[in-house]
């Protein structure tokens, strides 16, 4: 059976709603993940809910294990995951309290953050062109739009390293860029889900326009708080939109994005590393 992956960010630490089935501990080779994986049903459709901070918001962004935590829903059988963001917004017309749903990722010099599985031993290169997948992005948009969300659809997310906020001058650039929203964690995110062969989508939580607005403070942790928990209810009622809409089986291409991407001939690949790999890419190997 085919699982729907949640993982939570900033304020979302539990599916409220869901009927719990069990929380579960995953072991993997790169490491323990944030926290354990909740199986939970929503709409009788098989959930796994990860905190991407961990219960209590323990793991800064720079030191979470990405790879960790996406091996680990590959594991327990997820073919997509709906990923929420605390965003702050670098236009006027994207406001607190909206949601985008990003079609590109942009990376802002992030540092040490170990981006591929394939990394010891085989070589991949995954096609990244386009990020989300269109499909889950559709989806998310028109579910927002149904229960009468505003939500824009499409734009760019730029991941910054963090866990300090923007410099006036940083913010500036990025809003001469054509930048949309800033964040610190979901473009890793979406390229492991790429090359697990994971249909992969964010739901960007605007909570503050980060510190370029003249009419507006400057971004703190308390107002980033107080609107994502105003917020937070809004993304649990997408979640549970787009379950119950998500159709049962996914049709895009992203079950297939590793199909021509491993390039190391596979008579020189170990059995040590084909093991490591086995879950994520045992079906080439």
């Amino acid at each position: 059976m085919e699982r729907i992956g949640v993982i939570g960010g900033s304020g979302l630490y539990q599916l409220e709603g869901a009927r719990l089935i069990k929380k579960i501990k995953v072991a993997t080779p790169f490491g323990e993940p944030s926290d354990k994986y909740v199986l939970a049903k929503i709409d009788n459709r098989e959930v796994v809910f990860l905190p991407r901070h961990g219960v209590g918001h323990r793991i800064n962004p720079s030191q979470i294990n990405y790879r960790a935590n996406i091996y680990g829903m590959k594991k327990l059988g997820v073919s997509r995951i709906i990923s929420v963001s605390a965003c702050g917004s670098l236009k006027e017309s994207i406001k607190p309290m909206d949601f985008l749903i990003p079609d590109q990722f942009l990376d802002r010099m992030t540092q040490g953050r170990k981006q591929t599985f394939f990394d010891q031993g085989i070589v991949a290169h995954v096609g990244f062109a386009h990020p989300v997948c269109g499909d889950l992005a559709s989806l998310a948009v028109s579910c927002a739009k149904k229960i009468g969300l505003t939500v824009h659809g499409g734009g760019t997310y730029v991941n910054m390293e963090g866990p300090q906020f923007s410099t006036l001058a940083e913010s500036k650039l990025y809003r001469s860029w054509g930048m949309d929203v800033i964040g610190m964690t979901n473009m890793v995110e979406a390229r492991l889900a790429r090359e697990a062969e994971i249909c992969y989508v964010t739901l960007a939580a605007v909570t503050d326009y980060d510190c370029w607005h003249t009419d507006h403070e400057s971004v703190t942790v308390e107002m980033i708080i107080a609107n994502l928990t105003k917020n937070v209810e809004n993304a649990r009622r997408i979640i549970r939109a787009m379950v119950a809409a998500m159709p049962r089986q996914a049709v895009c291409g992203c079950q297939e994005a590793l199909k021509y991407a491993i390039i190391t001939d596979r008579k020189v690949i170990t059995t040590a590393a084909k093991k490591k790999l086995s879950v994520i890419a045992g079906k080439y190997l």
